[in-house]
Protein backbone atom coordinates (compact mmCIF):
# COMPACT_ATOMS: atom_id res chain seq x y z
CA UNK A 1 0.00 0.00 0.00
CA UNK A 2 1.56 3.28 -1.06
CA UNK A 3 1.96 6.13 1.80
CA UNK A 4 -0.24 9.10 2.00
CA UNK A 5 0.48 12.25 -0.17
CA UNK A 6 3.71 13.48 1.60
CA UNK A 7 1.69 17.56 0.91
CA UNK A 8 -1.77 18.36 0.41
CA UNK A 9 -1.97 19.95 -3.43
CA UNK A 10 -5.44 19.96 -4.28
CA UNK A 11 -5.48 24.07 -3.14
CA UNK A 12 -2.59 24.72 -5.77
CA UNK A 13 -3.13 26.78 -8.69
CA UNK A 14 -0.87 24.81 -11.16
CA UNK A 15 -1.37 27.37 -14.06
CA UNK A 16 0.66 30.20 -11.76
CA UNK A 17 4.16 28.83 -11.20
CA UNK A 18 5.98 30.85 -8.38
CA UNK A 19 9.02 30.14 -10.29
CA UNK A 20 9.41 29.34 -14.37
CA UNK A 21 11.81 27.64 -15.89
CA UNK A 22 13.73 30.81 -16.47
CA UNK A 23 13.53 30.91 -12.71
CA UNK A 24 14.40 27.88 -12.19
CA UNK A 25 17.52 28.34 -14.15
CA UNK A 26 18.84 30.82 -12.54
CA UNK A 27 18.89 28.59 -9.33
CA UNK A 28 19.83 25.20 -10.98
CA UNK A 29 23.12 24.53 -13.14
CA UNK A 30 21.20 21.74 -15.13
CA UNK A 31 20.81 22.49 -19.13
CA UNK A 32 19.21 21.09 -22.20
CA UNK A 33 18.40 17.14 -21.57
CA UNK A 34 19.09 16.98 -18.18
CA UNK A 35 16.47 20.24 -16.96
CA UNK A 36 13.97 17.35 -15.27
CA UNK A 37 11.77 20.61 -13.37
CA UNK A 38 9.30 22.46 -15.62
CA UNK A 39 7.94 25.05 -13.00
CA UNK A 40 7.89 25.43 -8.95
CA UNK A 41 4.24 26.19 -7.49
CA UNK A 42 4.24 26.27 -3.73
CA UNK A 43 6.94 26.65 -1.21
CA UNK A 44 6.68 26.72 2.47
CA UNK A 45 9.86 28.11 4.09
CA UNK A 46 8.43 27.76 8.03
CA UNK A 47 8.06 23.92 7.22
CA UNK A 48 10.28 23.68 4.40
CA UNK A 49 8.50 21.70 1.90
CA UNK A 50 8.42 22.48 -1.90
CA UNK A 51 5.67 21.70 -5.30
CA UNK A 52 6.76 21.83 -8.58
CA UNK A 53 6.31 19.45 -11.89
CA UNK A 54 8.03 18.32 -14.74
CA UNK A 55 5.77 18.02 -17.94
CA UNK A 56 7.09 14.60 -19.58
CA UNK A 57 6.89 15.57 -23.73
CA UNK A 58 7.41 12.72 -26.68
CA UNK A 59 11.00 14.97 -26.97
CA UNK A 60 12.26 13.57 -23.89
CA UNK A 61 15.62 12.20 -24.23
CA UNK A 62 14.86 8.57 -23.34
CA UNK A 63 11.95 8.12 -25.29
CA UNK A 64 13.43 6.47 -28.43
CA UNK A 65 15.32 3.99 -26.40
CA UNK A 66 13.46 3.15 -22.70
CA UNK A 67 11.63 1.35 -24.26
CA UNK A 68 10.93 1.19 -28.14
CA UNK A 69 6.85 1.57 -28.24
CA UNK A 70 6.66 1.21 -24.66
CA UNK A 71 8.46 4.88 -23.75
CA UNK A 72 8.67 4.13 -19.91
CA UNK A 73 10.12 7.39 -17.82
CA UNK A 74 13.36 5.48 -16.10
CA UNK A 75 13.38 5.61 -12.07
CA UNK A 76 16.71 7.57 -11.97
CA UNK A 77 15.16 10.19 -14.02
CA UNK A 78 12.42 10.36 -12.45
CA UNK A 79 14.81 10.82 -8.72
CA UNK A 80 16.43 13.45 -10.89
CA UNK A 81 13.15 15.45 -11.18
CA UNK A 82 12.52 15.19 -7.30
CA UNK A 83 16.17 16.03 -6.40
CA UNK A 84 16.30 19.12 -9.11
CA UNK A 85 13.15 20.26 -7.11
CA UNK A 86 14.98 19.88 -3.40
CA UNK A 87 17.73 20.91 -4.89
CA UNK A 88 16.40 24.45 -6.60
CA UNK A 89 14.63 25.13 -3.10
CA UNK A 90 17.71 24.34 -0.77
CA UNK A 91 19.97 26.60 -2.91
CA UNK A 92 17.25 28.73 -3.17
CA UNK A 93 17.18 29.56 0.45
CA UNK A 94 20.34 29.19 0.90
CA UNK A 95 20.27 26.37 3.38
CA UNK A 96 23.39 24.58 2.45
CA UNK A 97 26.31 27.12 1.26
CA UNK A 98 27.79 26.24 -1.84
CA UNK A 99 27.19 26.74 -5.49
CA UNK A 100 25.27 24.24 -6.23
CA UNK A 101 23.26 21.11 -4.32
CA UNK A 102 24.32 17.78 -5.35
CA UNK A 103 23.08 14.11 -4.29
CA UNK A 104 24.98 12.69 -1.44
CA UNK A 105 22.46 9.64 -1.34
CA UNK A 106 19.20 8.16 -1.19
CA UNK A 107 17.21 5.41 0.65
CA UNK A 108 14.32 3.77 0.43
CA UNK A 109 13.36 4.45 -3.22
CA UNK A 110 10.04 2.33 -4.25
CA UNK A 111 8.78 3.04 -8.05
CA UNK A 112 4.88 2.40 -7.86
CA UNK A 113 3.75 3.31 -10.99
CA UNK A 114 4.87 4.30 -14.85
CA UNK A 115 5.26 7.52 -15.81
CA UNK A 116 5.05 8.09 -19.89
CA UNK A 117 5.05 10.93 -22.10
CA UNK A 118 2.31 13.30 -22.51
CA UNK A 119 1.38 13.68 -18.47
CA UNK A 120 2.51 16.00 -15.43
CA UNK A 121 4.98 14.21 -13.10
CA UNK A 122 4.21 16.38 -9.85
CA UNK A 123 6.76 16.46 -7.54
CA UNK A 124 6.90 17.15 -3.81
CA UNK A 125 9.22 17.55 -1.15
CA UNK A 126 10.19 18.69 2.31
CA UNK A 127 12.92 18.69 4.27
CA UNK A 128 13.36 16.50 7.78
CA UNK A 129 17.13 17.11 8.63
CA UNK A 130 18.99 19.99 8.13
CA UNK A 131 22.85 19.75 9.71
CA UNK A 132 24.14 23.10 8.06
CA UNK A 133 27.19 23.98 5.33
CA UNK A 134 26.65 19.83 5.32
CA UNK A 135 23.42 18.13 4.15
CA UNK A 136 19.73 17.91 3.71
CA UNK A 137 17.88 15.13 3.91
CA UNK A 138 14.61 15.46 1.84
CA UNK A 139 11.35 13.08 1.91
CA UNK A 140 9.97 12.84 -1.48
CA UNK A 141 7.50 12.01 -4.08
CA UNK A 142 6.27 12.16 -7.73
CA UNK A 143 2.56 11.94 -8.03
CA UNK A 144 0.57 11.38 -11.62
CA UNK A 145 -2.83 11.35 -11.99
CA UNK A 146 -3.63 11.38 -8.26
CA UNK A 147 -1.17 8.76 -7.72
CA UNK A 148 2.21 7.96 -6.14
CA UNK A 149 4.72 7.19 -9.00
CA UNK A 150 7.62 6.66 -6.88
CA UNK A 151 8.87 7.94 -3.42
CA UNK A 152 11.88 8.02 -0.93
CA UNK A 153 14.65 10.13 1.00
CA UNK A 154 17.15 12.31 -0.23
CA UNK A 155 20.57 13.80 0.89
CA UNK A 156 21.38 16.91 -0.87
CA UNK A 157 25.36 18.18 0.20
CA UNK A 158 26.54 21.39 -1.20
CA UNK A 159 28.94 21.88 -3.77
CA UNK A 160 31.59 24.31 -4.54
CA UNK A 161 32.73 25.13 -7.78
CA UNK A 162 36.26 24.29 -6.94
CA UNK A 163 36.06 21.05 -5.75
CA UNK A 164 35.47 20.30 -9.93
CA UNK A 165 38.81 22.18 -10.95
CA UNK A 166 42.41 20.77 -10.94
Amino acid sequence: MPPPHLLDYSQVDFSKPIYDIEAIRRVNPQRNQMEHLTAVVWEDTVNHAVIGYKDITDSEFWVPGHMPGFPLMPGVIMCEAAAQLAGFYAQRHKLLGGDFVGFGGMDEIRFRGPVFPNCRLILLAKMKELRANRRATFDFQGVVDGKIAFNGTMIGVPIHRSQGMS
